[in-house]
């Protein structure tokens, strides 16, 4: 019996010996597959993350031959009313955060729903819709400029001809932000092909019920359609928000902050104290401001998403 039991826990021990090596074979595997994706977030995204912390706490210009830690004097300049462009960077990035977002949801999903219709040729307007999203930003933004010239412009040019009035479009102070809003629509193609992978995913008999039922579009749109795509619209709320809080291309382009820095985007503030005036320590600080106001957001929207996402497979 001694005999029959240490040979038990000899087996036992073997095995858990051949089990451990296993483990470490799959262990060192994963991270050898891996190493690419760690040290590339290592690398190019932590490391400078870190670097850009502790240089918005010195004084760092590109010219300057001397590097003072200045401690959070930085943030202090920004808070105290210090930089009147920061607050007015911020305001009017904003503004364009809350016009933009529920203009792309919306249309998005306006356009979504249209698409997901069984007519003829779908396919191709599909393809019409997503198209602009890949024409290069330089490119479209010097489509927007001829278009939305006041005077020459295709579109005051229509609008004088149905006898409508005309805007000053990119080049009035009020006019400006609406009017970037309205060359950011022309890609949303991307989002709404995310619109429309949630909404194939919905099941077919549920609106069959619904049909049993006597109800009609709006009762599928209401009680199906938009249920079933909350957890779409919170994935395109959330990119949409984090998209709009980095516009910079629109304002380096159309406008180059004006009329009157009326379109001083906050990341075009950011790469123009950079890049034109070298203070790379209080840009530094200006990049991590915008990241802690990225970080709430989307915090509130991830903490709000439990009382209006429904998931298949919930539970009441």
């Amino acid at each position: 019996m001694e005999i029959s039991a240490q040979g038990g826990q000899q087996a036992r021990a073997a095995t858990r010996k051949r089990s451990t090596a296993r483990e470490r074979k799959a262990l060192f595997y994963g991270l050898l597959f891996t190493a690419p994706a760690i040290l590339g977030f290592l690398i190019f995204t932590l490391g400078p993350m870190v670097a850009s912390f502790y240089l918005s706490l010195t004084d760092y210009n590109v010219f300057k031959d001397h590097t003072s830690f200045i401690g959070f004097d930085n943030y202090a300049k920004l808070f105290s009313g210090g930089d009147d462009l920061f607050y007015q960077s911020l305001g009017t990035t904003f503004y364009f955060v809350v016009l933009r977002v529920p203009a792309v949801i919306l249309l998005s999903f306006a356009l979504a729903l249209l698409l997901n219709m069984n007519v003829k040729g779908r396919s191709v307007f599909r393809t019409i819709i997503y198209l602009p999203s890949i024409v290069p930003a330089v490119a479209s933004s010097m489509i927007w400029l001829w278009l939305l010239n006041p005077d020459l412009g295709l579109i005051n040019t229509a609008l004088e001809w149905l006898h409508l009035p005309t805007s000053s479009w990119l080049f009035g102070e009020r006019s400006v932000i609406p009017s970037i809003v309205l060359t950011t629509l022309w890609g949303i193609g991307g989002t709404v092909i995310i619109f429309l992978s949630g909404l194939s995913g919905i099941p077919k008999q549920y609106y069959e019920a619904i049909d049993v039922d006597g109800g009609g579009w709006y009762h599928k749109l209401r009680h199906i359609t938009i249920p079933m795509v909350t957890p779409t619209i919170f994935f395109n709320t959330i990119m949409t928000i984090i998209g709009s809080f980095q516009v910079f291309s629109e304002a380096y382009i159309l406008t180059q902050g004006g009329p009157n820095n009326k379109s001083l985007f906050f990341v075009f503030y950011l790469w123009r104290t950079a890049f034109r005036d070298t203070e790379m320590g209080y840009a530094s600080a200006l990049a991590w401001v915008l990241f802690v106001i990225i970080l709430i957001f989307t915090f509130i929207v991830f903490k709000t998403s439990k009382s209006w996402v429904h998931y298949e497979g919930d539970r009441a």
